[in-house]
């Protein structure tokens, strides 16, 4: 299965948001390593819209891969550890 640019961009934020203190710049009112990053930093990262981030933001927790939380009026996204081993594991059982 070859790797779309849907799925790289995806596979990249899911990258970034393992360490999101070395990849995006500091939050205003949040620590990134504890609350996440929101759709604009990514949006920023990846030089799209804010809408197409929060697309690809929105779909990785629909799936479980990443967990949302409101903070004064702002979405925070960070992984999920938890579930990504269970998928990773999923797939290591040749699923």
């Amino acid at each position: 299965m070859g790797r779309t640019p849907a799925r790289h961009t995806r596979l990249d934020i899911l990258e970034w948001l393992k360490d999101p203190v070395a990849h995006f710049p500091p939050q205003r009112h949040v620590d990134p390593a504890e609350a996440g990053v929101t759709a604009r930093a990514v949006a920023t990262k990846l030089g799209v819209s804010r809408r197409v981030a929060a697309a690809h933001l929105g779909l990785l927790t629909r799936i479980g891969l990443l967990r949302s939380r409101r903070i004064r009026h702002r979405t925070y996204y960070r992984r999920d550890e938890v579930r990504i081993a269970e998928v990773a594991r999923l797939f290591e059982k040749g699923w």
